[in-house]
């Protein structure tokens, strides 16, 4: 299951570097920084979302704490992915690392770890409900 969990996680590797590429090459260039960072907050949430959606019929979860943990799976991947390519791949100093947790200064990647966290919990109980919907 494990192994699962961990291959299901990879492909928001892909998802966060397009994200990523559209905030530099697309719209940065014509807003702040700030606001290209909010905005790539956004578009992380929905990409992530819709591939959450399209996974989680293949995870065929058993037991309905499974979606929990495999949310709690990823979000430890993700930290753990970011903190080690940002401080040894990319050479980011911790403080930056961090500064990008920091809501009052309007930084909003904490949003994207919730979501991370949440989604295959949220999404699985929205299939779920509209299959018993679907079938009633």
């Amino acid at each position: 299951m494990v192994w699962k969990y961990f291959l299901a996680w990879l492909p928001g590797i892909p998802i966060a570097i397009i994200n990523g590429s559209l905030r530099q090459f697309g719209y940065r260039p014509f807003m702040g920084e700030l606001e290209a960072h909010q905005l790539s907050t956004l578009s992380f949430l929905i990409l992530f979302g819709f591939y959450v959606w399209f996974i989680i019929p293949w995870m065929k979860f058993t037991k309905k704490y499974q979606p929990l943990y495999l949310g709690i799976f990823w979000l430890v991947l993700t930290i753990i992915f970011e903190f080690v390519f940002g401080y040894y791949v990319r050479g980011y100093t911790w403080e930056k690392l961090f500064y990008d947790y920091n809501l009052l200064d309007g930084r909003l990647w904490i949003l994207v770890l919730i979501w991370i966290f949440i989604s295959p919990l949220l999404i699985n109980k929205l299939r779920t409900r509209n299959k018993i919907n679907s079938t009633a």
